[in-house]
């Protein structure tokens, strides 16, 4: 795959202490429901088997060359916006402990869509690009390229991802400035929307530089 196919952005997590059903009831996700946000900055959570909030979102810095290092899992900057912003949806977890922190890098294509299908040349299939929906994402591009490879035709393999290819990211420097602009505009488009309660002005500069 070019290494300007997808562009290795992260994505960190923070989980609280397991909570009791009263707790549950309170924050109105007792019966396990997903949750997101319509910030700009990506946010997103759920609860857990053992009865945890894990609460997820992007903000870490993308970094330079696409490099990925187990360092880059954790970052304490992040893993606190994180906590405040859970804390601040549901005042109930102000006196809650935070029990775990981790992370990781989602594949990102420039157009933010992923794809899937198979080159009738060489026979070689793909599936990626998932923006962060991977855990569907993969199992459903699994199935689609096993439908290209045998000739097979049903609504799956007619989806609109199917044979599509995104442009490719920008060569360095040009990638390293415009990815952690972008995540620094949607920051300042939060915190606009925050204050003036009005869709920041600052997303149209936001869409500019993420392309969509």
């Amino acid at each position: 795959m070019c290494p300007r196919a997808v562009a290795p952005v992260y994505s960190l997590i923070v989980a609280t202490a397991p909570l009791d059903d009263e707790q549950w009831q309170q924050i109105g996700l007792a019966d396990a429901e997903t949750f997101s946000e319509h910030r700009h900055v990506i946010v997103y959570g759920q609860r857990t088997a053992d009865g945890r909030l894990v609460f997820g979102g992007r903000g870490a810095p993308y970094h330079f060359r696409s490099g990925i290092r187990p360092s880059f899992d954790e970052d304490p900057r992040v893993f606190e916006t994180l906590k405040t912003s859970l804390r601040q949806m549901f005042p109930i977890l102000h006196e809650v402990d935070f029990t775990h922190a981790w992370g990781g890098p989602l594949g990102i294509p420039r157009d933010w869509q992923p794809s899937v299908g198979l080159d009738p040349a060489t026979g070689l299939g793909w599936s990626g690009g998932y923006v962060g929906d991977g855990v569907a994402l993969s199992n459903l591009g699994g199935r689609t390229v096993a439908e290209l490879v045998t000739g097979q035709r049903t609504e799956i393999s007619d989806l609109a991802w199917v044979q599509h290819h995104s442009r490719r990211w920008e060569p360095e420097p040009l990638r390293w400035l415009g990815i952690n602009a972008g995540l620094q505009v949607a920051s300042w488009a939060d915190r606009e929307e925050q204050l003036t309660g009005k869709p920041a002005k600052l997303g149209k500069v936001l869409s500019l530089l993420t392309g969509h």
